[in-house]
């Protein structure tokens, strides 16, 4: 978690001082609101158009993009940095969609910076994508992991 600490003061200096909107989402979401599980890696939603500005300050440390990216479950522009050893995605915030296991379609997953609540992680006042969204875009997901956040988060 040393190095999860150092990440985040890392980006979120950099998102603050390029007057870059943001929230944080995936795992360490769901650690600020309860769970308890291990951090992967660190998932911060941008604006697209966004992108370019950060490239430029994190260059040497991008892993995967700018670009869209494609898979089973996430249809996302990302890009993926490694800071010491911590991986911390940058996801689109407003062209973004997950695959939904029940209804098999993609649905849009459209980020509402005007929900995010104040959470403090690392002992840092960070933006957080609210509660509900962050548990409604895991019950779409349905993944094993997902399952368990929810599960934590709820007992809270």
């Amino acid at each position: 978690m040393q190095h999860a600490k150092s990440a985040i003061v890392w980006i979120t200096n950099i998102l603050e001082k390029l007057n870059i909107p943001f929230q944080i989402a995936g795992g360490l979401a769901a650690r600020a609101y309860g769970s308890t599980r291990k951090l992967e890696d660190i998932d911060i939603d941008i604006p697209e158009d966004k992108f370019y500005l950060v490239k430029h300050e994190v260059s040497e440390f991008i892993v995967y993009g700018p670009e869209r990216y494609k898979d089973e479950i996430w249809d996302v522009m990302l890009m993926t940095l490694n800071y010491n050893g911590q991986l911390i995605d940058l996801s689109g915030a407003y062209h973004t969609k997950i695959w939904n296991a029940k209804t098999k379609k993609w649905q849009e997953l459209i980020t509402d910076f005007s929900k995010a609540q104040i959470k403090n992680i690392f002992g840092i006042q960070l933006p957080v994508i609210s509660c509900d969204e962050l548990i409604s875009y895991k019950k779409i997901l349905s993944r094993e992991v997902d399952i368990k956040d929810i599960e934590m988060i709820d007992k809270k």
